[in-house]
């Protein structure tokens, strides 16, 4: 699953958990949610490094 499908679905089951009054459901969406978030920013950072590497790469490249 995707960060941006975990936070929707811990949306989802906050929301479900709020109407029918189960805590346990509800908590459980705010952690899918919270993975979510943790999955994004490690996508991101894998993205930034990889940027930087090929940066790195290309300045490599011009110089030989």
């Amino acid at each position: 699953m995707s960060g941006t499908t975990d936070k929707v679905a811990g949306a989802a089951k906050q929301v479900e958990g709020k109407i029918t009054g189960d805590k346990g459901r509800e908590a459980q969406g705010k952690a899918q949610s919270a993975l979510g978030d943790v999955k994004n920013a490690v996508s991101n950072a894998v993205a930034d490094a990889a940027d930087k590497v090929e940066q790195v790469v290309e300045k490599v490249k011009s110089k030989t």
